[in-house]
C-alpha cells in the first residue's frame, strides 16, 4: 500500500499509521534524502529479521539505525569519540553514517554479529516524522532487492518489493540519490567504508587523516557497513564504462550490439557519434549526476535494455569518487 505525504510537512496521521506499524514489527519503506529505506524496529530481532527476507539480503551484511538526534545514536553506543562529536556537528542531519561500538540493546541482525552498529540522523522531513513519532530507532537499508538498484521514488520501491512491504511513505524523488557516506569511528583511526555525498576531502578537513581500504573485504566475510559488496547497485541491464576517448569505440560496438537485436541504452556526458535507442544525457556535476543516477538506470530497465553504455566523467577528482564507486559495483 502506497500512502502519499507532503514531502515537507508530512501529515501526522499518515505518519502515526507507519509509526504504529514499525512499532508493532512491521515493514515501512519511507524516502532520506539520499535514497527510499525499508524500515523496521532496529531493537527488535525478529522484526529486523523481516528485512533480511524481504530484500533476500544476506546475514554477513549489516544495516544502518537511523534516529532522530544525536543523544539517541549515544544510546546505541558504547563509546562517544571526539571525531564522532565533530562529524555529527557538522553533517547531521545529512549524508553521513558513523560506525561506533555498539550497546547490548542492538541486535545481531542490525550489525551482522558484529561489535559494531552503523547510525545516522536523516536530513528528510518524512523520515524524521516517522521516527520521532515511532520513538525508537529504525533500521533501514534500501528498499530493494539485494544487489539491485536502490530506489530514489516510491514507484521503484513497489515494483522491486511489491507485497513483501506493509506500506510505502511516498515523499516524492529523493534530492541526494545516493547511498550515505560511510565512516568506521570504531579503531585507532577513521576508516571510509563507503564514499557518499560527503566526500573524502571533507572529511579530512575535520579529521585530519582518513583511510581509505584499497580492496573490499573477503567474500562472505561480515560487512562492517553496507555498500561493500563487489556487485551491488545493479541494473538489471549489463553496464558498460567507456572514456570520452572512447566514444568512437563505444559508439561502434553499440552499434554492432543493436545490429544483432539488443536493446542498447547509454548514460553520457558528451556527444554520442551513433543512433542509440535509449540515450539519457546526465548532468555534468557529481551532485546532479548523483540525483539522477538509479532514477535514469530504473528508467533504462523500464524500457527492456539488454545494454547500457556508461561514459565516464572526465575528473578524476574527489567528488565524483561516489559516483565511480556506484558504476564500478554496478557493473560487477
Amino acid at each position: 500500500m502506497i500512502v502519499t505525504v507532503d514531502s515537507t510537512h508530512p501529515e501526522p496521521d499518515r505518519i502515526a499509521r507507519a509509526a504504529a506499524i514499525v512499532r508493532s514489527g512491521g515493514l515501512v519503506a519511507f524516502p532520506t534524502e539520499t535514497v527510499y529505506g525499508l524500515g523496521a524496529n532496529a531493537l527488535d530481532q525478529a522484526a529486523v529479521q523481516r528485512i533480511y527476507e524481504a530484500k533476500g539480503r544476506p546475514a554477513f551484511n549489516p544495516l544502518i539505525a537511523h534516529v532522530h538526534d544525536p543523544a539517541a545514536a549515544r544510546r546505541l553506543v558504547r563509546d562517544w569519540p571526539r571525531a564522532a562529536d565533530l562529524l555529527a556537528r557538522l553533517f547531521w542531519p545529512g549524508p553521513l553514517t558513523l560506525v561506533l561500538p555498539r550497546t547490548a540493546i542492538v541486535p545481531d541482525a542490525v550489525t551482522a554479529g558484529l561489535d559494531t552498529v552503523a547510525v545516522r540522523i536523516p536530513a528528510h522531513p518524512v523520515a524524521l516524522a516517522l521516527i520521532r513519532a515511532a520513538n525508537l530507532p529504525i533500521a533501514a537499508p534500501s528498499a530493494n532487492r539485494f544487489t539491485e538498484l536502490s530506489p530514489t521514488r516510491a514507484a521503484h520501491v513497489q515494483r522491486a518489493l511489491g507485497d513483501r512491504v506493509d506500506l510505502i511513505l511516498d515523499g516524492g524523488a529523493t534530492t541526494v540519490g545516493i547511498e550515505s557516506t560511510v565512516v568506521d569511528l570504531s579503531g585507532s583511526e577513521p576508516v571510509l567504508l563507503r564514499p557518499g555525498h560527503i566526500s573524502a576531502a571533507q572529511l579530512r578537513e575535520v579529521l585530519g587523516s582518513l583511510v581509505i581500504p584499497e580492496k573490499d573485504p573477503e567474500a562472505g566475510a561480515p560487512r562492517a557497513a553496507p555498500g561493500m559488496l563487489e556487485r551491488h547497485y545493479a541494473p538489471r541491464a549489463e553496464l558498460r564504462q567507456f572514456a570520452a576517448s572512447e566514444r568512437d569505440a563505444a559508439a561502434r560496438l553499440a552499434s554492432e550490439l543493436a545490429s544483432q537485436g539488443r536493446i542498447v541504452g547509454a548514460l553520457l556526458l558528451g556527444p554520442f557519434p551513433a543512433p542509440i535507442a535509449h540515450p539519457v544525457r546526465m548532468p555534468p556535476d557529481p551532485a546532479g549526476y548523483a540525483r539522477e543516477l538509479y532514477a535514469a538506470l530504473h528508467a533504462l530497465d523500464a524500457q527492456q535494455c539488454d545494454v547500457v553504455f556508461v561514459e565516464e566523467p572526465d575528473s578524476a577528482g574527489d567528488e565524483w569518487a561516489a559516483i565511480r564507486d556506484r558504476l564500478r559495483r554496478g557493473a560487477g
